[in-house]
């Protein structure tokens, strides 16, 4: 199953590691998905979705 947030589409990103003489290796970000259940046209649906975005459900919730 790829690495991609449900709900904004967040995927891996990737650049390049700097050591501290500066020597450039490829490394990847990966996104940090989380499994929830939230409620999606009133059901309750699990899903895989970033922390970020599971943080800004919960403020709008809270609301």
């Amino acid at each position: 199953m790829p690495r991609v947030c449900s709900v904004t589409g967040k995927k891996t990103m990737s650049g390049n590691k700097r050591s501290h003489s500066l020597r450039a290796t490829r490394r990847k970000w990966n996104v940090n998905l989380q499994k929830a259940t939230i409620m999606v046209d009133g059901k309750p649906t699990k899903v895989r979705i970033s922390a970020r975005a599971l943080k800004t459900i919960k403020a709008q919730q809270a609301r």
